[in-house]
């Protein structure tokens, strides 16, 4: 683990020049992966049941490297 001293900006500067250096796949695949992430939260909404389409994506190799 590496710790880090910078400001805000410096951040977010180096967070978006490595996320310009992925290709166009591994950055749609490293949102769907943010997007699971997300629902393992801990929230007090309830989830209600509809007829909604839904896609379920397998994010278990989505660290895998996209050619």
């Amino acid at each position: 683990m590496e710790i880090k001293f910078q400001t805000k900006e410096e951040s977010k500067k180096q967070q978006l020049e490595e996320f310009l250096k992925l290709s166009g796949g591994e950055r749609v695949w490293r949102f769907f992966s943010l997007c699971a992430q997300i629902n393992r939260f801990p929230t007090k909404s309830k989830i209600e049941k509809t007829d909604n389409f839904v896609i379920y994506i397998n994010l278990n190799n989505a660290d895998r490297k996209l050619e």
